[in-house]
């Protein structure tokens, strides 16, 4: 594969789900690329779309929903096949071995009643054709990887017998068993507490390294990306409100929601402005308004932005913005 070409380019992505109050809106119109070795992370509110997103792309949305667009996929063995339409033995082909997800809970992303290292030993057998002896081994060895000590005292335990910390850590080993090309990371340190937070990202970023593989790291923390994204796409009501380098975007951002998002962050040296809230609410995802949806929480609103839809605006190279205000964004 051309080392320049995409692993992953999703367009036009659009997903919504049937309720009793009408057709919710999680995801509209959203396109970006990932190239291999790169992180990508989705950044919003809860509501804002970026888990409906990455599960999508992990082809774990649930069968209600509703999928248009494509997500182009560059296979292993070479050519392109469209995630979004993939089903039966296709499908199963690629999810585990090509795209693996790590689970925001690890306690619910592990069986309480099978040891962790049967539950890495089983995985490797099925994705991997491992035998026994060499399934139980490769779970040790997995474990220990991950940086869990002890690795072979721990493969005998079970999920309640570990920390927070090396639960997340083993829902990690499981999910490297495939040896897969893209890790999906849906918030993965949320249920943590800080310290054992920066461990996982971590974790995660020298994993990235040393596997070579694309990951997509969903947070509503911009805090947290700033030192593991390569880029940023910034999600709102559904929408992708800006996009672009990491370092670029948290730097300068060009949407206010970017701003107000990196006013939540608290400042560690202390002798800056405190952390700000959001004022308002997200729009309804059944009913969202034609124009801006950032309209009414933002403070640079003005009537044109309640006249018509905003679309993304090229602001520079690589980068964009859903804003008509975009260059007073301070």
């Amino acid at each position: 594969m051309n080392a320049s070409a995409p692993l992953l380019r999703a367009e036009a992505l659009s997903i919504s789900f049937p309720t009793g109050a009408g057709l919710l809106h999680a995801v509209e119109d959203v396109s970006f690329t990932l190239a291999p070795g790169e992180t990508l992370a989705l950044v919003g509110e809860s509501g804002s779309g970026k888990s409906a997103t990455a599960m999508t792309v992990a082809r774990l949305h649930g069968p209600e929903a509703r999928v248009s667009g494509r997500l182009d996929w560059t296979a292993r063995e070479g050519g392109t096949v469209d995630l979004a339409t993939l089903r039966g033995e296709a499908l199963r082909r690629i999810r585990g071995r090509e795209i693996a997800v790590v689970f925001q809970d690890p306690g619910s992303a592990l069986d309480p009643v099978f040891r962790i290292g049967d539950q890495i030993a089983e995985t490797l057998r099925h994705l991997r054709g491992a035998g026994r002896r060499e399934a139980a081994e490769g779970a040790v060895a997995l474990l220990d990887r991950v940086g869990i000590p002890d690795p072979r005292r721990r493969a005998g335990e079970y999920p309640h017998q570990l920390s927070g910390g090396m639960r997340q850590r083993a829902v990690i080993a499981l999910a490297l068993a495939g040896q897969p090309r893209l890790l999906v990371a849906d918030e993965p340190t949320t249920a943590l507490d800080v310290t054992i937070q920066a461990q996982i990202v971590e974790l995660l970023r020298d994993l990235q390294l040393r596997e070579g593989m694309a990951m997509i790291f969903v947070s509503h923390d911009l805090g947290l990306v700033a030192g593991l994204a390569h880029r940023l796409c910034v999600l709102y009501a559904g929408q992708v409100v800006e996009e672009g380098p990491a370092a670029d975007v948290l730097a300068a951002p060009r949407h206010p929601y970017t701003r107000a998002l990196l006013d939540c962050v608290p400042d560690i040296d202390g002798d800056a402005v405190p952390p700000r809230g959001i004022p308002g609410r997200m729009p309804s995802p059944i009913a969202p308004p034609a124009h801006c949806r950032f309209a009414d929480r933002c403070m640079l609103a003005e009537a044109a932005c309640r006249e018509a839809p905003v679309p993304l605006i090229a602001v520079a190279p690589g980068r964009a913005s859903r804003c008509l205000r975009w260059a007073e964004v301070g």
